[in-house]
Parts: structure tokens; sequence; C-alpha cells
């Protein structure tokens, strides 16, 4: 028995870390786009690798915290693919339902990181995707897959009909919330327990509005049990009970961002896992968070119980407050 499967895409990820002071590149004032100048050299001040994508970091995540993971992933056979599954490995997450696929690629991503904020260009490999016959787990979280993902949901829709004490996690990737691939997406909202989602993309389920508790109780009202939305700077929101509630993040100074939404949903969902209340996942996803974004890398900075609880102590007025 499991307590969690990750079911989703795989990356290696490197990170190249941008001069913040380089004259080559400029943010515009409503840093919605980072510009460079055309055939100009931008200088790099590091670079970093790490294997990546939201099932093996929540995996990975869950895995530190002390409950049992495993993943589901399809991996080109190549060198990417096995350092993929050697690090998955080496964490203790199972790695039994990992397939490498022969004459196929993995996916990567370059991460550009400029001013503490991330800009990701990713190479989708083409996938023919398969679901392995999935053994018992507490949870399921389902996460960023490609085209052909259908035949996969339709396959975990079964899995749930067939255990229905198993709980459905879902963080949808941006395929799914594509003109493509969003009908899908919708049809599985009344079957989820938790719904993690960022601002932008719980527009896109339910349209739009600045409004975030307007955007929760539009999702509620889809049949979604709980749903978690992250605002970047501005934190989480997330219903209970007839409670909206809203946390803010610990002030913690970022090197990078990459992850930090994996990492609230590892920590968020492991905190549930425990036996512990809506508020309280909320300061565990929010502190593991806070782990993350003082390392380049989605997994470098993920924390252990015993740290995350430790950090919880060191700021004990930043809590979640209801609205």
């Amino acid at each position: 028995m499991f307590d969690i499967i990750t079911i989703g895409d795989s990356t290696i990820d490197t990170f190249l870390i941008l001069d913040d002071g380089a004259k080559g590149c400029t943010l515009t004032k409503d840093k919605k786009l980072v510009c460079f100048n055309y055939a100009q050299k931008i200088p790099i001040r590091h670079t970093a690798q790490s294997i990546g994508g939201n099932a093996a970091n929540v995996a990975v995540g869950i895995q530190k915290l002390g409950r049992r993971s495993t993943i589901i992933t399809e991996l080109g056979d190549d060198i990417n693919g096995h350092t993929i599954k050697y690090e998955l490995e080496q964490t203790g997450v199972d790695t039994a339902y990992v397939k490498l696929i022969k004459n196929k690629e993995t996916r990567y991503s370059i991460v550009l990181n400029y001013c503490s904020e991330r800009t990701i260009l990713s190479y989708h490999a083409p996938r023919n995707y398969t679901l392995p016959r999935l053994p018992q787990t507490k949870w399921i979280y389902y996460t960023s897959l490609g085209k052909t993902f259908e035949q996969i949901q339709t396959k975990i829709e079964a899995y749930l009909v067939k255990n229905p004490s198993t709980k459905l996690a879902v963080n949808p990737g941006s395929y799914q919330l594509s003109e493509e691939g969003i009908h899908h997406i919708k049809k599985l909202l009344p079957k989820i327990d938790i719904l993690f989602v960022n601002k932008e993309e719980a527009e896109k389920l339910v349209g739009g509005g600045n409004n975030i508790k307007n955007l929760i109780a539009s999702i509620i009202k889809t049949g979604v049990k709980h749903a978690v939305i992250t605002d970047s700077l501005k934190g989480s929101y997330t219903f209970d009970q007839g409670t909206y509630y809203a946390m803010t993040p610990y002030p913690i100074v970022a090197k990078a961002k990459t992850g930090a939404g994996d990492a609230y949903t590892s920590g968020f969902l492991a905190a549930t896992m425990y036996g512990k209340s809506i508020p309280e996942a909320m300061q565990w996803g929010t502190a593991n968070a806070g782990g993350v974004i003082q390392e380049f890398g989605a997994q470098k900075g993920l924390l252990s119980k015993q740290k995350l609880e430790h950090l919880i102590t060191l700021y004990p007025r930043v809590k979640p407050k209801k609205i």
C-alpha cells in the first residue's frame, strides 16, 4: 500500500542564472516581459541541473516528509531518462512504474532565472501514454501530461470507481488546460478531492475575475471537495467547512522560485496524510515552498518533516487567516 502514486511527465531542468545587473537584460515595468538585446551575449552568473516535473517533484517531496510514494512516468531511453530514474531511486521514491521507452527522448527544460523569477523553455517529447495496472494507494496525484493524456485519465477514473477509498489530488498542466485538453479536465472535477491551481489556472477553469473567494466558490460548485489557489507572492487561499483562508509566504529571501508550487503541494498533501487540519496543511505547504526557494532546482531545498516543523516555529505570527 502506497501513501501516494504520482502520475505525470518528468524532466531534466537546466538552470541558467542570469546576472541581474546585465546590461543586455531588462524587465518591463509590469514584470510581464523579460527582454534581451538581439544578437548580444548575455552573461550567466551560475548554472545548475536537476530533475523536475510536477509528478517527480511531489513524489520526492512527500517521500522526504516521511510518506511512501511511487511515480508513474514515461521517459526516453536516453541519458536524461536514466539520470531521472537514478535520482528518484536515491531519494527513496519507488520506481517500479517508471517506463523507459526505446528510441525516444526525455522531456527537458531550460529555465532562465532573472531577478529571482523564472522563465521556462520546455521541450515536450511526443508520447502515446499507457497506464500500468495501479497498485493499492491512499492517494493519486495526477498532473502535467501532453497529448493523448485522455486515455490515462479514463483509466484513473475507472480505478477510482473500483477503489472508492482512494483520494484524488490534481494539478493540471499547461496542455491539459489548453483549448484541446480543458474539456477533459473539466469532466474530472467532480471526482477531485483536492485541486491545486494558481490564480491564472483557476481563471481558465471557471472564468475570469480577480476575487479569489469567487474563484474558489466557482470551483467548489463543480464538485471539487477542496480547492487550493496559489497567487505568487500574495500566498495561498483555500476553503474548509464554511470558512475561507488566506496565508502569506514566510519572509524568506528567494534565490529562485522554480518548484515552489510543487513543494507547497507536497507539503499540503503530506500534512493531510498525517491528519492535520486544512489551516495546518497550508502552513506545511508554505514552509516547504520556503525551503525550495532558497535553492536552485525544484528538489534540493525540499524539507524533511523535522526541518519543516522547525521552520514553522520560526514564524509564529505567519498563520492562515480567515477572509
